[in-house]
């Protein structure tokens, strides 16, 4: 487990009588690569706030998924968050991206703690703003982007945000984060790798 100058640093935006709080109420739990910490309609019982790690949120329709945003160390997912504030149930998913620690605060807390402790709104007015800015850019580049750009920048934004270059990830990884087919990826990444802009190798894919 992380140590606990570790996890004070990660969390060191809430102040020590709110970070005291929440470590008293709260869970520190480790998760493998692959896991569904939140689930589409449902409702909500933990918020997450990742460690170390990475989750990614995502949006399913008709069995066909996009991927909304990251959630990288000191962040949490506002949208889980707005959802137990409503009551309501969640209308997307978020799964870890790599092996991940989580700290999941107990849903039924969060009135109380938005109430006693202005640091905790801060936390997700802050949040808010980036997944709003998050959710823009993707609309754009689903609207106003043709595929081979969306799809380039997808990989380089997934490489920045793993530290991964080559990144690895397969063609049917990307159709289901882009909300394509996996052919659809095949195609556009041999378009990509002609122009230049990759090098795709059997189980990873380096940005140029």
């Amino acid at each position: 487990m992380i140590s606990n100058p570790f996890l004070e640093k990660q969390l060191s935006f809430f102040g020590k009588e709110l970070y005291n709080k929440i470590l008293e109420i709260s869970s520190l739990v480790e998760f493998d690569k692959d896991v569904e910490v939140l689930k589409e309609g449902q409702y909500v019982k933990v918020i997450p706030i990742v460690i170390k790690g990475l989750l990614k949120v995502f949006t399913r329709q008709e069995e066909k998924e996009l991927l909304l945003y990251y959630i990288q160390p000191s962040e949490s997912c506002i949208m889980s968050f707005s959802a137990s504030l409503s009551n309501d149930k969640s209308n997307v998913y978020a799964k870890t991206a790599e092996d991940s620690v989580l700290l999941l605060i107990p849903a039924d807390k969060i009135n109380e703690l938005t109430r006693q402790y202005p640091e905790f709104n801060d936390l997700f007015h802050q949040q808010f703003k980036v997944r709003y800015n998050d959710l823009l850019d993707t609309i754009n580049q689903l609207v106003f982007t043709n595929l081979d750009q969306r799809l380039y920048h997808f990989l380089k934004e997934t490489s920045k945000i793993k530290k991964e270059n080559p990144l690895l990830i397969s063609h049917r990884e990307i159709a289901n984060e882009l909300g394509t087919a996996r052919e659809v990826v095949s195609r556009v990444m041999k378009k990509l790798e002609k122009e230049q802009k990759v090098i795709q190798n059997y189980d990873s894919i380096k940005i140029l």
